[in-house]
């Protein structure tokens, strides 16, 4: 079931995918009342465009394994068109603030886009199931770039945090701050079905015993964890990073909390099949002081001061809008 929080979240996603689509013609360019769903200063946002964005978002939809009810896509539709009517605002508002993005910049964001796909084949593919073509997707982020210009210089530059409000938030929210007891681990992993009979598992037990008595005469862990173990982690020798309580199975957790800095474990027996861990360093539940993350914190605060002024500042743009919705 697609919950409607899920679908306020999945309209916000599909802003970012809207900002490519061209969904606007001058509105004596476009007689047919039945191709307007809505108009937006003069310049009307098409039905067809409409229905392309849509076959877009529905795309998305089901390849998340979701089907929205008849009410929910209703609500889904008002949104795409909501979306689709605020870009339209905030690019006529770019033009009026005269935005400029120079050829090379917009160069520069296709260069990096095309770097997301392994290679140019997948990047045209890409752009054949977007339905653009690459004069279009230039124009579309050209465009982008202008709104996001408009943003930065109406809403962003605007936004100050002081350090005394990060201190503020930091003093308040005192969980947010606390670190729980940190362990990094690597392993050695011999898997066994746990529903396989007895020999199985005893074939499994006999190859992890092998591989303790070679660290127990001094071969590298890091190089047997790369050789021998059947976990994923074997590519990184064994590593698992940091983790805190809970987000290990308990036997694992056990063990490896037991541990002091550079000792390895005996064998431990898990659902997931038998253990050899390596404890690689500890840290204790800690704060972090604030001297550390004073300028991150103003940094977070004014993304999120922004998120609360954007839909204000766009609001306002509304209030002297001539906007039609022209969708039943």
């Amino acid at each position: 079931m697609l919950e409607k929080r899920g679908i306020y979240f999945l309209a916000i996603v599909f802003a970012l995918a809207l900002l490519f689509t061209s969904a606007t013609v001058p509105a004596e360019e476009e007689k047919a009342s039945d191709n307007k769903v809505a108009e937006v200063n003069g310049s009307v946002i098409t039905k067809t465009a409409f229905d392309s964005e849509m076959s877009r978002v529905n795309g998305r939809i089901q390849a998340a394994g979701q089907t929205p009810s008849t009410s929910q896509t209703e609500e889904i539709r008002k949104e795409v068109l909501k979306t689709l009517i605020d870009r339209e605002l905030l690019l006529q508002e770019s033009v009026n603030k005269k935005m400029t993005v120079d050829d090379p910049s917009v160069a520069e964001q296709i260069e990096s886009l095309k770097k997301r796909f392994p290679d140019d084949g997948k990047y045209k593919e890409w752009l054949l199931q977007m339905g653009f073509s690459e004069e279009e997707l230039t124009s579309r982020i050209k465009e982008e770039m202008a709104i996001k210009q408009l943003i930065d210089k109406e809403v962003v530059e605007k936004i100050a945090i002081t350090e005394k409000e990060a201190k503020e938030y930091y003093d308040n929210n005192p969980a947010s701050f606390s670190q729980a007891e940190r362990v990094q681990a690597s392993h050695i992993l011999i898997t066994f079905d746990q529903k396989a009979d007895a020999s199985v598992k005893e074939a499994a037990r006999k190859k992890i015993e092998e591989i303790e008595e070679r660290l127990k005469k001094g071969e590298d862990f890091s190089a047997l964890a790369k050789e021998f173990s059947e976990c994923p982690s074997s590519e990184r020798d064994g590593d698992l990073g940091y983790f805190e309580r809970g987000q290990m199975v308990k036997p694992f957790e056990d063990a490896a909390f037991a541990l002091e800095p550079g000792t390895v474990s005996r064998i431990v027996e898990t659902p997931f099949g038998y253990h050899l861990i390596k404890s690689v360093d500890k840290k204790p539940a800690s704060t972090i002081p604030f001297s550390d993350i004073s300028e991150k914190l103003q940094q977070y605060l004014k993304n999120e001061k922004v998120k609360k002024e954007t839909p204000i500042y766009l609001s306002s743009l509304k209030a002297k809008a001539d906007v039609k919705w022209h969708m039943k």
